[in-house]
This record gives structure tokens, sequence and C-alpha cells, in this order.
């Protein structure tokens, strides 16, 4: 089994993932979507955190061999993050969503030093919005961000296009087509599930039309 499916298979196994086409999750942004994610549950299974601190690891050590400092966002990266740089053996930081308002209104707490090589880890990846303004933040306080790696994406055009204005790289340990595709296979979904899940990641916006 690959990594991918791998992750996938223990993301469902644990309910850390929900899929329901038929009765939709509501956003905090308003949108319908039929999955919901919440890889914060992760943490409360030993095995699984494991394998994904090894899996992002790997991940970096294979994309960006030259990272120097490992971040997390505040809140869902920061555990990741810490097992990702223990593994690693490198210093970890966390990018707060916002300057704090007291002290010395640090958004990185940890110490970075200028055009330090950084990869920023996140849980999942929606349209990237909220990661890579942690991204901007870090480049204004110094660090070099060489890129993303995340647990999950939901590989939604916006994200995609967000990414790319960027040119920031993005390596996730699974993603939404596997997770489908696994979820049929272990009878999670219907076949006729899977179709409406997918039409969900190509038109978002208008998938229940």
């Amino acid at each position: 089994m690959s990594v991918e499916m791998s992750i996938a298979h223990e993301l469902l196994a644990i309910k850390a993932v929900f899929l329901n086409p038929e009765e939709p999750f509501t956003w905090a942004s308003g949108m319908k979507s039929p999955i919901y994610c919440d890889n914060r549950l992760t943490m409360s299974y030993p095995a699984v955190r494991k394998k994904i601190a090894k899996g992002l690891a790997e991940k970096i050590k294979a994309t960006f061999p030259d990272a120097q400092v490992i971040a997390g966002t505040a809140t869902a990266g920061i555990p990741h993050a810490a097992w990702v740089a223990e593994l690693l053996d490198l210093p970890m930081v966390y990018i707060r969503s916002k300057p704090k308002d007291h002290g010395k209104g640090n958004q990185i707490e940890g110490r970075i030093t200028p055009g330090q090589k950084m990869v920023v880890i996140e849980d999942l990846i929606s349209t990237g919005g909220s990661v890579l303004e942690a991204c901007a933040a870090a480049e204004n306080e110094g660090a070099n961000v060489l890129g993303v790696a995340a647990i999950f994406t939901y590989e939604l055009p916006k994200g995609k296009e967000n990414f790319e204005n960027a040119t920031t790289p993005l390596v996730t340990l699974t993603n939404y087509s596997t997770l489908i595709n696994v979820a049929q296979e272990e009878a999670y979904i219907r076949p006729e599930q899977k179709d409406l899940l997918s039409k969900w990641k190509e038109n978002p916006e208008n998938w229940l039309n």
C-alpha cells in the first residue's frame, strides 16, 4: 500500500474524515461540502501520528533537503511540526495567525535567523490562504520559506491557483482523490456517492446543481 493510501486509510479509520454527500457540511466560509476533515484527532492516536510524522519527515528530506528549521502553523500544525523537527533533529518554531498585541509583538514563536531555510507544516489544505499568509509572515521576519508540507489536501482549484500564484511548493501525504478511492474500496461510501464526491472537487461552488 502506498503512503498516500495508507494515510487515507488511517484518517478514515479514526474518523478524522467524514464523507456525507447527501447531507453536506457547512464550512465556516458558508460553502457546502460533502467532506469534513479534523486532523487534530490524529494527536490522540500514537501509531497514526508517528506514521504521519515519519511520512512528513521523509517528504521534507526528499523535497526540501536544505531545510534548516521546521515551522508549524497555529494551532493545528504545531504538534506535527514538533514531532517532525524531532525526527529531523532540526529547530522548531510556530507561526501565529497574527502578531501578538503585547510584548514584542512577535508572530513567530521560537528563534529564526535571517535567511534560515524553513519548511512550514500545516494539517490540511483547502484554499491555502491561511498557510500562505503564515509563509508570508515568516518571510517578513527574515526566513527563507522553501515550501509547505501538509497531511492532506482537498485538491480544490482555488488552492492550486493560490499556491501557483505564490510560487510556493506544496507536498502532502495524501489527497482527496486518493481518499475517496480508498473510501469506496473499504465500503465507507457507495459507487454513486463517489461520483458526487468527485464532482465537488472539480466544482465546489456548484456541485449540488
